[in-house]
């Protein structure tokens, strides 16, 4: 590559540190609010202007915030578990495309990587994730810890299933593993009219596999304290947090990507570039509010009712629409 492909690739790759490090930040601060919203509470509300500096200082204390290792801890395994939770999920942002190509003196796909088996890259790094939870909670020497990985790795071999049924689906409608083609493949009908079957089951696949409500059994704090990661503190739970954060704007993305078509909207002439990226982001954000509504509504599932709801349920729905998915795509071609 020139020094102009490589500079365009260095820019690429910041602005997507940048969005991985911010991101938590905003979005808990608006968690927080729109949870006291719907749940007729007060969030938060007292640092800096109608709390708005909560999130930065929460940030401040546990940058200062001692940090703690447990007697009796794989000290190693203790120590590498946060960055194997960070490292997946920022990795995966490389293949998202967040528009088309632009014409900015040289064409620019916006987007790191258009890999031919993206798709496959994406369950890859999902699967990665989930290693950090179970040595965070091996490592911990806690019961409390080793029951959230145990939960974790249930859960991954259950709701891993259902995501794939979901995406192959959309790998047979569009015929390729690349993300962008398969946006490109939605330019006259999203996937979401008819995979609508498809789309629910990677919709309950992700909130399991964001670890968040109501299938946040690795870490519910009603029986496990904090699960997995009850014995991290400063930064080291920090970086579990932002891995989560991470993940439901990159499943939110995900979703967007292949069920609402992507970048596609309506455009405004001159200026299709950026009206592609807005109409992106506000797919995205409405999914993330999406995962605020289902904490806030509704109640944690028991760990045997998650393991029935995926395998007795989920999955073989799925099997059954990815059966009816390539009979459909047999007839058509």
């Amino acid at each position: 590559m020139d020094f102009w492909a490589w500079l365009i690739l260095i820019t690429k790759v910041l602005a997507i540190f940048v969005l991985f490090a911010l991101a938590p930040l905003v979005l808990v601060l608006a968690e927080r609010q729109i949870l006291g919203r719907l749940q007729s509470r007060y969030g938060p509300n007292r640092v800096g202007w109608s709390g708005w500096l909560q999130t930065a200082a929460d940030g401040l204390k546990l940058g200062i915030k001692e940090d703690m290792m447990p007697a009796g801890s794989d000290k190693g395994i203790f120590w590498f578990a946060p960055i194997i939770m960070v490292m997946p999920a920022m990795a995966a942002w490389a293949i998202v495309p967040f528009g088309p190509t632009v014409e900015l003196g040289r064409s620019i796909g916006l987007w790191i990587a258009d890999l031919n088996v993206g798709v496959l890259y994406f369950l890859a790094m999902g699967s990665l994730g989930a290693y950090g939870v179970v040595m965070a909670g091996w490592a911990s020497n806690s019961k409390y810890a080793h029951f959230g990985a145990l939960r974790a790795t249930a859960q991954l071999i259950s709701y891993e299933l259902v995501l794939g049924l979901g995406v192959l689906a959309v790998v047979l409608y569009s015929g390729t593993l690349s993300l962008v083609d398969i946006v490109d493949a939605q330019k006259g009908l999203w996937f979401i009219v008819p995979q609508f079957v498809g789309f629910l089951l990677f919709l309950f696949a992700a909130v399991a596999e964001t670890n968040r409500a109501p299938f946040d059994l690795p870490e519910a704090e009603t029986e496990l304290v904090a699960g997995f990661h009850v014995e991290f503190s400063g930064m080291r739970w920090a970086f579990f947090f932002m891995a989560e954060y991470a993940n439901i704007l990159l499943m939110s993305a995900v979703i967007t990507t292949l069920f609402l078509g992507g970048w596609h909207g309506w455009t405004i002439p001159g200026a299709e570039g950026l009206t592609s990226v807005f109409w992106f982001l506000l797919k995205t954000l409405t999914f993330v509010f999406l995962f605020f509504l289902f904490r806030a509504t509704l109640p944690r599932f028991r760990y045997d009712q998650l393991m029935n709801f995926c395998w007795k349920i989920l999955i073989p729905i799925g099997v059954v629409n990815l059966i009816a998915a390539a009979g459909l795509r047999i007839v058509w071609s």
